[in-house]
C-alpha cells in the first residue's frame, strides 16, 4: 500500500451499524494433513468459533487467531508453512538457474538521482549486489566522492535500511532516518559530515515523514505518533501525528509541539522550509485521500523558529494542493481543483503569509490534455512532468507560467527527478524504459540543454528485446494501455509464458520502467506485460475515483480485460499466463484470481490487501477508506464482501497455482491478510495446482529490503511460474 509522505491521518473506526458477535476459542496447535496439490501435504490451520454480523449479514472469520502476531499458535503455523513452502521450492529444478540468472542481472551498478544542499552533491550508489546502496557525497560532480553514510555498517544482516535525509543549508549536518527489518517506523539521528561522527540527538517513533531543517542550522521539523502500546508495534493503529521542533544538543522529550489537531486524529503532516528560508509550508493529509490542507509556518529573521503558529492557507480538502516554489510573497501550487488532469495557480500571500480569498488565485498553466504529475522550481523557472497515456513529457515554462520549452527525452518511458532550488543553475533526472536500463541525465535548468550524468551498465542487451504500447478496451467500453515487452522475433502462436503485472489504485501511476524482474522473465524467454488501471494516476484524479469504492470492481475488469486482449491476440493462453501485484497490487491479484481462475495459470500476490472487511483496524489501514470505502458503511460493505479476496475463495473451482508472499514486519499491510488468505485456500477444494505462501523474516512491506532477500523472494516467484509452465530454465 502506497501511503503519502505526509501521512499522519487516521479515520474513526467502530463498526456503526454493524452489530459484532464475538465468540472465539482458542487456536490449536498447527497439525499436518495430506493434500491433492501435486502430493503436498498442507499444515491444518484449526478454525475457531468467530462470526461477525455486518448489516444483517454473518460473516464467519474462522482464522481470526492469525491476526495475533505475537502468539506461539501463529509463529508455529508460520513456521510450519515456511517448511512445505521450502520444501516444493527447493524440489523445482527451475529454481536454482532462475536465482544465478536473476542474481547476474541485479548485480550491476547503481545510481540515484543526484541531489544539492548546502554546496554539497549527493547520490547513492550499490556496486552491484550490496545489501544496501551507500549514500556519497562531493563538492563538486568531478571531485572523489566521500561516504557520507553506509547503511551496510549499520547490521550484519542488511535488515537496517537508510529511509530518509535532511541535509543542513551549510552543507555541515545531516538528519537521516534508519528503517530495521522493513519496518515503517524510523529512528532518526544527526550526522557531522565532515567527521562522519554522529551527534548524540536520537529521535523515536517517526513514521511517514522526512525532516526539514531550518536556515540557521540549529534544528529541524518532523513529524511522529505517540508511542505505541507494548506488543502492538507493528500492528496497532497509528492515529493522530504531530510535528515536533528538535533542537539540536537536547533530548527528544524536550522538542517543541509545533502542529497537532486533537479534534482531527486523521490528520498527517509534512513540513518543507522554502528556498528562501523565511517559511516553513505544512501540507497536512487525511489519509491517502486525494485531497491535502495547506498552512505556512512563520520562521524568524534569523532563519530560525521561535514558536510561531501555523497560518492556514486552505483547509477545505477539496482537491489536491501541493506546494512548488514561494516566488516573493507569491506561492506558486499544484493543484487538481477545477481541473481533473492538474494545473499550475498563483496564491498571493499577505505580509502576515494570510492567503487571499480564493477567488483570486489565479492559474499560471492551465489544465492540458495530458495528466500533470510533478512540478519543481528550479533555475527560476518551473518543470512539470506530465503523463501521456503512461509516458512522461516534460515541459518548461517561465514563472508568468509561459511555455519556454519542451525537455527531449530518449523514447516512450519514464522520467523522474527534476528536484533542486529555486535559484539553482542545474537539475538531475532519471529516465528508464520496459527494454531500458537507467541513464541520469544533468539540465541546465536555463539553456535546456541535457547531458548524459550515469548510464546503467548490465548483463541485459537491450537490443535483443523490443516493447510496445498498444490499447485495450475493457468490459464497459473503456480504453486502456498497456505496455508489452518481448525479445525480438515473437511469434504470436498462443504458446508464449506471459507474465502480467498491475495495481490499479491510490492515485499511483503505473509506468514503463526498467526493472530486474522484468529483465529476467524475458531473458528466461517470456512475455512481460504492464497493465495501465483505472484508479492509477496516470490520467488525472477522474481516472483515479473510476477506480474506487463502489466503482472499484472497474479495476479488476480492466485487468481481466488485459489477459482475455493477451489470449485473444495470440500472446499466450490461459494455461501460460501468469499474473503478480503487490500490496493494492495483491488484492488486486486475489481478487481477479476469485472471479476469473479459468483465464489464469499462476498467480503470486505481494504482501497483499486480502480482508477487505477488517483492513482498517491495522496500523495505517485506515487511511485506505478513502480508496476502498468501509464495511462499516451498507453500501461499502456489499461492495467490499462481492470481491474482498478472503471471502471470495470459491470451493469446488479449479483454480491456478498461486503463491502469496508476505513479511513478517510488515507494518503497513499486515501479514494477517496473507496468513488468512492461504489458510482459506488451503483448506478450500480448489484443485491440485499448489496454494503455498512464502514468508520472509526480518522483511517487511519492501521498502529497505536487502539485496539478498530481494534477488531469493523474486527469483523464486519466477521459478515458480516456470515450473508450474514447465519452462527449461537455462
Amino acid at each position: 500500500m502506497n501511503v503519502r509522505l505526509t501521512l499522519t491521518a487516521a479515520l474513526v473506526v467502530g463498526l456503526g451499524n454493524a452489530a459484532v458477535a464475538t465468540a472465539q476459542t482458542p487456536a490449536a496447535p498447527v497439525a499436518a494433513a495430506p493434500s491433492a496439490a501435486q502430493g503436498l501435504t498442507y499444515p491444518v490451520t484449526r478454525k475457531v468459533d468467530q462470526t461477525d454480523n455486518y448489516h444483517g449479514t454473518v460473516v464467519a472469520d474462522p482464522y481470526r487467531w492469525l491476526e495475533d502476531d505475537n502468539s506461539a499458535d501463529t509463529k508455529a503455523w508460520v513456521q510450519a508453512e515456511n517448511a512445505v513452502t521450502e520444501k516444493f521450492l527447493g524440489a523445482m529444478p527451475q529454481r536454482l538457474p532462475t536465482r544465478k540468472l536473476y542474481t547476474e542481472l541485479y548485480n550491476f551498478e547503481k545510481f540515484g538521482v543526484p541531489y544539492k544542499e548546502g554546496g554539497r552533491y549527493f547520490w547513492s550508489r550499490n556496486d552491484g549486489l550490496q545489501q544496501q546502496s551507500v549514500l556519497y557525497t562531493a563538492r563538486h560532480l568531478k571531485d572523489a566522492p566521500q561516504v557520507a553514510l553506509d547503511p551496510n555498517t549499520l547490521s550484519k544482516d542488511g535488515t537496517v535500511a537508510l529511509s530518509g535525509t535532511a541535509v543542513s543549508k551549510d552543507g555541515r549536518l545531516m538528519a537521516y532516518g534508519i528503517a530495521g527489518a522493513g519496518s515503517d517506523w524510523q529512528t532518526w539521528k544527526v550526522r557531522d559530515l565532515e567527521t562522519g561522527k554522529d551527534l548524540p540527538d536520537t529521535i523515536e517513533w517517526v513514521k511517514f515523514s522526512m525532516a526539514s531543517w531550518t536556515p540557521d542550522g540549529k534544528g529541524f521539523f518532523y513529524a511522529r505518533y505517540d508511542a505505541p502500546k507494548a506488543g502492538e508495534a507493528l500492528t496497532g493503529t497509528n492515529y493522530f501525528q504531530k510535528v515536533y521542533y528538535h533542537r539540536l544538543g537536547t533530548p527528544q522529550s524536550a522538542d517543541t509541539l509545533v502542529l497537532e489537531n486533537p479534534a482531527e486524529k486523521q490528520w498527517g503532516f509534512g513540513t518543507d522550509v522554502t528556498d528562501d528560508g523565511r517559511v516553513a509550508l505544512i501540507t497536512i493529509s487525511r489519509g491517502t485521500e486525494h485531497a491535502n490542507g495547506l498552512m505556512v509556518l512563520p520562521l524568524d529573521g534569523h532563519g530560525g523558529y521561535a514558536g510561531a503558529k501555523p497560518v492556514p492557507v486552505t483547509l477545505s480538502f477539496d482537491a489536491e494542493y501541493s506546494p512548488v516554489v514561494l516566488d516573493g510573497q507569491r506561492l506558486i501550487v499544484k493543484t487538481d481543483k477545477d481541473a481533473p488532469r492538474g494545473r499550475l495557480i498563483a496564491i498571493d500571500l499577505d505580509k502576515d503569509w494570510k492567503a487571499k480569498d480564493a477567488k483570486s488565485w489565479t492559474t499560471l498553466v492551465p489544465e492540458t490534455k495530458d495528466a500533470l504529475s510533478t512540478a519543481s522550481g528550479v533555475g527560476g523557472q518551473l518543470v512539470l512532468s506530465y503523463l501521456q497515456d503512461a509516458s512522461t513529457l516534460v515541459r518548461v515554462h517561465a514563472p508568468s507560467g509561459k511555455h519556454v520549452r519542451d525537455i527531449a527525452l530518449p523514447g516512450v518511458g519514464t522520467a523522474a527527478g527534476f528536484g533542486g532550488k529555486w535559484n539553482d543553475a542545474e537539475t538531475f533526472f532519471s529516465y528508464t524504459g520496459l527494454t531500458t536500463p537507467g541513464e541520469i541525465w544533468r539540465l541546465d535548468a536555463r539553456t535546456g540543454k541535457t547531458e548524459l550524468f550515469k548510464r546503467t551498465k548490465t548483463a541485459f542487451d537491450a537490443d535483443q528485446f523490443e516493447s510496445k504500447r498498444v490499447f485495450v478496451t475493457s468490459k464497459d467500453g473503456t480504453r486502456f494501455p498497456i505496455f508489452i515487452a518481448h525479445r525480438k522475433g515473437l511469434k504470436l502462436d498462443g504458446t508464449n509464458p506471459t507474465l502480467l503485472y498491475g495495481y490499479g489504485g491510490f492515485n499511483v501511476p503505473m509506468t514503463p520502467g526498467y526493472g530486474v524482474t522484468a529483465a529476467t522473465w524475458m531473458k528466461m524467454g517470456g512475455v512481460y506485460v504492464l497493465a495501465v488501471l483505472r484508479g492509477g494516476g496516470e490520467y488525472g484524479s477522474e481516472w483515479h475515483d473510476a477506480g474506487t469504492k463502489l466503482r472499484k470492481q472497474n479495476v479488476f475488469d480492466d485487468f481481466i480485460s488485459a489477459g482475455e486482449w493477451l489470449v485473444a491476440n495470440q500472446y499466450t493462453q490461459p494455461a501460460k499466463l501468469a499474473i503478480n501485484g503487490g500490496s493494492n497490487g495483491g488484492l488486486l491479484i486475489g481478487a481477479v484470481v476469485n472471479q476469473r481462475p479459468d483465464l489464469f495459470g499462476a498467480a503470486v500476490p505481494q504482501v497483499g490487501v486480502m480482508d477487505m472487511l477488517r483492513f482498517h483496524k491495522f496500523t495505517i489501514g485506515w487511511a485506505w477508506i478513502s480508496d476502498y470505502g468501509s464495511s462499516e458503511n451498507p453500501d461499502e460493505f456489499k461492495a467490499l464482501y462481492a470481491y474482498s479476496p478472503l471471502h471470495t475463495v470459491k470451493s469446488g473451482k479449479k483454480y491456478p497455482a498461486i503463491l502469496v508472499t508476505t513479511g513478517d514486519h510488515d507494518d503497513r499491510v499486515v501479514p494477517a491478510h496473507s496468513f488468512k488468505y492461504t489458510a482459506t485456500l488451503q483448506a478450500a477444494d480448489t484443485g491440485p495446482a499448489p496454494k503455498l505462501i512464502r514468508i520472509e523474516t526480518q522483511a517487511g512491506h519492501g521498502a529497505g529490503k536487502p539485496t539478498s532477500k530481494i534477488i531469493e523472494e523474486r527469483a523464486d516467484m519466477l521459478a515458480f511460474i516456470a515450473n508450474t509452465f514447465g519452462m527449461d530454465v537455462k
